[in-house]
């Protein structure tokens, strides 16, 4: 299939499983081998796998489980969903190989993705709460910005292997390529698969959205909250290089100043370097996998012992 022949349903229904992040799945699978674990600790190691998180809230929306009753956040489906059919999520994901690895089409390793899911994720949990707005619902939003690009990776490993991507940085990064080669860019697959997924509009529009938010009058504040958590994201993880601010009507109609953005920088730092205090281990974890010739031990980053 050529790429200039795709359509977005093409693309997204044949992702099955999201990358997981090497360092999430071991703890979390402790706490759920643990009877004693609170379910608020569950809660909070789910929000920092964008895979995980995904796919909980996705059984949280299925037939099955909503019973025609949306949930919007990951403390509400950990709920819905059950001890039990988390377990079984977590474990899935341990045994599978396509969730450790890097997306090759963008030239990022496993971490690289799972440390900009993580930022976007507080930056706009912080940009909400100054809007007065749900918090929640921007931290998702933040968590799953880029799952389209995982839908087109996923796609291109096994269609066109050699299709690739370089970004050219804030505001657009692949986009423009991407629209030239496949007729789509990443924003508007991820928004399709969130749909297909049973995601509320609230999350889906504002990710569709993400590189014009003034394209959406209905979710504008979600989409320019994401479209500039995005520009915070890069300033804390990329420091070095000076990126392009947000347009300054957008901040306005934000009600951010250019101090209070700066300062906001600051806060995301703060909050991700405690996170990644709190992931981590002081051995690698590994997981072993059994082929016909014997086991194989692989560290949960990927690298073969």
């Amino acid at each position: 299939m050529s790429a200039s022949a795709l359509t977005l349903d093409e693309v997204v229904r044949e992702l099955e499983h999201l990358p997981t992040a090497p360092r999430v799945l071991p703890r979390l699978k402790r706490l759920l081998c643990d009877g004693n674990t609170a379910m608020s600790e569950v809660v909070e190691m789910v929000r920092f796998d964008p895979g995980i998180a995904a796919r909980v809230l996705q059984f949280g929306n299925s037939a099955y489980f909503s019973h025609g009753l949306r949930c919007y956040t990951v403390e509400e489906a950990v709920n819905r969903v059950g001890y039990d059919q988390i377990y079984e999520l977590v474990t899935t994901a341990v045994a599978s190989q396509v969730l450790i690895r890097p997306l090759a089409t963008y030239g990022l390793e496993a971490d690289d993705l799972w440390e900009n899911s993580i930022a976007c994720a507080l930056a706009s949990e912080l940009l909400a709460a100054r809007l007065g707005t749900d918090r929640n619902i921007a931290y998702t939003i933040g968590l799953l910005h880029s799952i389209g690009m995982v839908a087109i990776d996923d796609w291109a490993t096994r269609h066109q292997p050699d299709l690739h991507f370089t970004s050219k940085g804030l505001p657009l990064e692949t986009c423009e390529a991407e629209r030239t080669t496949l007729g789509f860019h990443q924003a508007e697959a991820g928004a399709t698969l969130l749909r297909l997924w049973a995601f509320p509009q609230v999350m889906s529009e504002p990710v569709r959205w993400q590189y014009l938010p003034n394209g959406t009058a209905v979710h504008f504040q979600f989409a320019s909250l994401l479209h500039t958590a995005k520009w915070l994201r890069t300033t804390v993880l990329h420091p070095q290089v000076a990126q392009p601010r947000p347009h300054a009507a957008l901040l306005g109609k934000l009600k951010l100043t250019n101090t209070e953005l700066d300062k906001l920088v600051g806060e995301v730092e703060s909050r991700f370097k405690a996170i990644n205090v709190h992931l981590q281990t002081k051995e690698e974890p590994t997981m072993t996998l059994r082929f016909p010739g014997g086991e194989r031990h692989i560290a949960q980053s990927g690298r073969k012992h």
